[in-house]
């Protein structure tokens, strides 16, 4: 199959990467990219802020594919309804409180959160915030709600923010964060799929 279409990994398995509108928007890049080098299919999503941050061109040459970012563009091939059921796995990184808060909820109202809610294979979020935004207890009931829907949490990690704030709320490492979607694959035992 050409560039830009789904089903052209090596090892057949589809990932999926909702990238949000938070300064960690940039470690996305590594991820797609070392995603990519192990031999996996990429797509990338992005919210609006989220290309605010790093344009879409970016991440369109790391992945070898068109990066969508709204529900009502027609000129792809693939529909957002095509893009959750091609995948295997749906990675949330960076994920803000809003996508969290979102998700919980059932809110759909951009392509990302109407991803989560159409997606029924393993969904992962790794959150990027404010440590004050990340304390909160309304984001803790939001995080306990998506573990109990089923979701993984990528935890985020203790340290200095782009705000300039010390304390838990800096997005996990591209390097945990590969680990744990390759865990989430060989848990699931996914096969290799025939691409069309």
């Amino acid at each position: 199959m050409q560039n830009g279409t789904l089903g052209d990994s090596g090892r057949g398995v589809e990932i999926l990467v909702g990238v949000t509108g938070s300064i960690a928007a940039y470690k996305a890049a590594i991820i797609v990219s070392q995603l990519r080098q192990r031999g996996y299919g990429v797509s990338v999503v992005m919210t609006a802020a989220a290309t605010e941050l790093v344009g879409q061109a970016t991440f369109e040459a790391l992945s070898g594919r068109p990066v969508r970012t709204s529900l009502f563009r027609t000129d792809l091939v693939h529909t957002h309804i095509e893009l959750a059921r091609s995948a295997d796995l749906f990675c949330i990184a960076p994920a803000t409180a809003n996508i969290l808060s979102k998700a919980a909820a059932g809110i759909a109202d951009d392509l990302v959160s109407t991803l989560i809610l159409s997606f029924d294979k393993p969904i992962l979020f790794a959150p990027a915030m404010n440590p004050s935004m990340w304390l909160k207890p309304v984001i803790q009931n939001n995080v306990k709600k998506l573990i109990e829907f089923g979701s993984t949490i990528i935890y985020p990690e203790t340290g200095r923010t782009s705000c300039g704030e010390t304390g838990v709320g800096r997005m996990a490492s591209p390097e945990t964060i590969i680990t744990a979607i390759v865990n989430a694959i060989e848990s699931k035992h996914l096969p290799a799929k025939k691409t069309r």
